[in-house]
Order: C-alpha cells, then structure tokens, then sequence
C-alpha cells in the first residue's frame, strides 16, 4: 500500500509540474528517506488526478503506526506531510529564476499566475483546508461585505501546547516573517516551512521578501516582508514601499496595518504588508466630498462612503501621493478635537495612526488613508475605536488591515455557535439555557422580531445576514469620525486643518 502511495505523490508532483520526468527517482528517493524505508517495488498504474489530501493521511497514518511521527495529531502530521512535500520543491533560486523570467517575457501577472499556483500545488496552502473555511456576502448600506469563518487554521491539540511550552525558546528564525523561514523543519510551536519559497524584491532600496499567506483570506492573498526583522512603523518610507510594490505588480493592492496596539494586526514585531488580486467594498465605495489642496493640483481628494473614516486621494504620480501622505499622517499624529473625543496622545501615549493602502486603478495610483485612534475608557478598555463589548460574541479581536477594507475573519467558533444557535430558534428552545451559546441571546431576541416566518429552510441565511450586519456596526464602532453629520463635520474640520478647501463647483 505505501508503495502505491508513494508512486501517487511522485505522480502528483509530475501532474502539477512541481518536478519533471528526470527528478522522479530523485524526489522517489527522498520520499523513502523521508518514510525511512530503504527499499521500493513499482507498481503499476498511472492517474490523472490524485487527491493529495488522501494521499498524505496514507503516508502519515503509515508514518504514525510505524512511530515515525512522534504524536498523532494535527501539530506532528504537519510537520511530517511538509517533510514529504518538499521531496518534491524546486531550489528557492529555480523558483526565482522562474519568476522573473515571467515576469520579463510575459507579464507581472504571469509571474504571480505561476508563483500563486506553485505555493498551492506545494501544499503550502492547503487547498483542502480552505475549502472548509465559511465564506458568504451581506448587502449592506456600504456596499457587499464579505465574511468569513476561518476553518483552515487547524487548533492546537492540548499534548502539542504542553510539548510546545517545554521547547527551548528559540531566537531562530525571530518570528514567522522572517527569510529563515525558507525551508525550515519547524517545531511544536513554530510551522513547518520545508515546502516555503520566498521572491526576493527590492522596495525602498532595501530588501524585501513577496509571499502568499498560507491562510489565503482572498484572492492571491500576499505578505510582504522586511529582509530585517525590525518593529512595524508608519512613516513616508511606508508610501514609498507601497507605491514601490504597486510598481511592480500593478494588478495587485498593497495596505499596511496601522503601527500601534488595539488599531493595529497580529503582529507588530516585524515590519510588513498585505495585498493581493481582489477588490474589496472599501476600494469600491464612492466619494462623498471631494477636495483639494494648494500644491498639489494634480491630486484628486474625497472622504469615502464608507463606516471607517478614509481619505482616499488619487494621481497618474504616486510621488505626490507619497508627500501628500506624510503630510497628512505628521498632521493626525498630531491632532486632537476634544469635541469628537480625539486625543493625539494621554499621559505620554500616542494614539493617533493611520492604516494605508495603495492601488493603481485606470492607469491612476490611490492612497487611501485610514484614520485610526486607540484611547480606552473604563467603558470601553478595549478601545474606544473597536468593537464595543455587545458585538464581542461575535468579533472581539483587533480591527486590522483586512477587517478595515470590509473582510470580516471571525473566529472558528462561530460554526459550532451558528449551528446550535439555528437548531434552538427552529425548535423554540431558550438559547440561554445552553452555555455555549448564552452570549448571542440578547443578540437573537433583538433580531428575530424582523422576520414573520424563522424556518429549517431559512434559518442559516438569516444568521449570515445578521452576522454581516453585526460586522457592518463592528466597523461602524471602529470609525473615528462616524457616518452622520456630526461626524463628516469633525472629518472636514481636521481636513481644514491640513489644508484642504472643498473642490470649486
């Protein structure tokens, strides 16, 4: 059976181009390495498709039963099934190469097209763990906001927690992001990156590593990253790394989380971005206002119709961009109006940033800039600009770069919550009298009173839509300036003060 098994993934890595006719007793060899098996009979048949996920739990239950792998669970098969995958890896210089020679006789999107699919046929991303993931769209007065329930990160299994609290810590490689990464074995509290290949860029005359997120959110989900692992800050030189990736790659955006804690990402540590090919509401809302500013004729100005408060400003020269940008950041790191409670810092802490994002659209570069703030009150210590606490049952992690742009990642719980939350209100149970789904009482009740006629058939769709609007308030919550004439009033008045006047009629 192993031997059958083995065939199938050499034959996978044909069938994808991962490796040619002339690697494939080498990758064969380096599998049973691998598998620490010393001898191979062939078998016969050949196939057109080959499920990988079927695959690699052959191996890996072989693996385990023969106590190859040291612990049956998700933690120890992952580091094993990306063992095996990189028998099958080109060089990080053959994949470069490939790279850029697309790049230079085809097209950018060429070149992203074949680095895309080899990150997915390398089972760098797992496609068949993002199937899983949730997905759907809710209309709202801001436009189609995604959601989605992230099923593809696979929990921790309690035995890999305690293995993993007795790993020596490690300064190598610093943090997730960092080059190091490149085809390191990992360990119980650091991925396996056997199977990873970075791009090497140039931005802002330093050196920069172009991958995609394992946990792709949307389409051709990217990170780019720092060759340094230094702190993440926004300043000019972000404008001018942004506008420089645009450059390159005109058909992808590229944004940054915003640089302080509660307004900004995950991680902090190592300075990097997002983008990616997909057009989110946020890059499809309109203007509301437009403006302009002396000096800086050729600059297109608005407010963006949109629950978080963005300026969004377009020209043919990301160079005016780059310095109206810094213009406008030096001014809200520095701004305070007391009326719309906004404080550029308390007690010697900043809260003021910005979360950017670039894009070239029509032959025309766009810098949206997003104004985030941090406070906390004893009413809201989590923030004042986040997710106040009657939506935490369902979003009460950070507002980041993906959420700001109208993508909401809400947490795998949700599944299970939805599901049994359905299965109450169908039958007419009390949801308070489940513990596990308690917490969205108040929010069912408040709700359900909208709809005559709460079905097996319909259940689940109104749940969706409910989420979505729910995430919809989330970000309404996480605007600065809010979307009533109070706050558009607050917005212009901090525009006045940089210096834009409303665009002549």
């Amino acid at each position: 059976m192993m031997y059958e098994a083995i065939k199938k993934l050499v034959q996978y890595g044909l069938n994808t181009g991962l490796i040619e006719e002339t690697d494939r007793f080498y990758a064969l060899n380096q599998i049973l390495d691998v598998m620490m098996m010393d001898e191979y009979e062939e078998q016969p048949g050949e196939w057109d498709h080959i499920d990988l996920e079927a695959v690699l739990k052959e191996l890996l239950d072989y693996a385990c039963q023969a106590g190859i792998i040291e612990e049956d669970s998700v933690t120890y098969r992952d580091l094993f099934d990306t063992k095996l995958m990189n028998c099958l890896m080109p060089r990080p210089g053959e994949v470069e190469k490939t790279f850029w020679n697309l790049y230079q006789s085809q097209s950018p999107e060429t070149a992203t097209g074949y680095y895309y699919k080899l990150s997915q046929d390398s089972d760098y991303i797992r496609r068949y763990r993002i199937k899983k993931d949730m997905r759907w769209v809710t209309p709202t007065k801001y436009g189609d906001l995604d959601i989605t329930v992230n099923l593809s990160k696979p929990e921790k299994d309690p035995k890999a927690i305690a293995a993993a609290k007795l790993v020596k810590q490690s300064g190598y490689p610093k943090c997730q992001l960092c080059m190091e990464n490149e085809g390191y074995a990992g360990r119980t509290n650091h991925p396996a990156r056997n199977n990873h290949r970075i791009i090497r860029l140039k931005i802002n005359n330093g050196e920069w590593g172009f991958q995609y997120s394992p946990y792709v959110y949307y389409n051709e989900h990217c990170i780019v990253f720092n060759g340094r692992h230094i702190p993440m800050k926004i300043e000019r030189d972000t404008f001018v790394k942004l506008f420089d990736f645009v450059k390159l790659f005109p058909h992808y955006f590229l944004g940054s989380n915003a640089d302080l804690p509660i307004v900004g990402g995950s991680i902090l540590s190592h300075d990097h971005f997002q983008g990616g090919n997909y057009d989110f509401a946020m890059a499809k809302a309109p203007l509301e206002n437009c403006f302009q500013m002396e000096g800086f004729e050729g600059v297109e100005a608005g407010i963006v119709k949109w629950p978080m408060s963005v300026l969004r400003t377009r020209s043919k020269n990301p160079e005016d961009l780059i310095a109206l940008g810094t213009k406008v950041l030096g001014a809200w790191r520095a701004y305070t109006d007391e009326e719309a409670f906004i404080f550029a810092e308390t007690e010697g802490e900043p809260h003021n940033t910005i979360t950017p994002i670039a894009r070239m659209r029509d032959g025309v570069y766009e810098l949206d800039l997003v104004l985030r703030n941090n406070i906390t009150t004893e009413e809201f210590p989590l923030g004042v600009y986040h997710p106040h606490q009657e939506l935490h049952h369902i979003k009460k992690e950070n507002i980041g770069l993906i959420e700001v742009m109208g993508l909401a990642v809400l947490p795998s719980r949700l599944k299970e919550e939805l599901n049994l939350l359905a299965r109450c209100i169908v039958e007419g149970k009390d949801i308070r009298d489940d513990k596990t789904i308690e917490k969205h009482a108040d929010w069912a009740e408040g709700f359900l009173g909208k709809y005559e006629n709460v079905t097996k058939e319909n259940v689940d769709d109104i749940l969706k839509k409910e989420v979505g609007l729910v995430f919809e308030r989330v970000l309404e919550d996480s605007g600065v300036y809010k979307c009533d004439e109070q706050g558009r009033n607050g917005f212009k008045r901090f525009l006045a003060s940089v210096g834009f006047k409303p665009c002549s009629q």
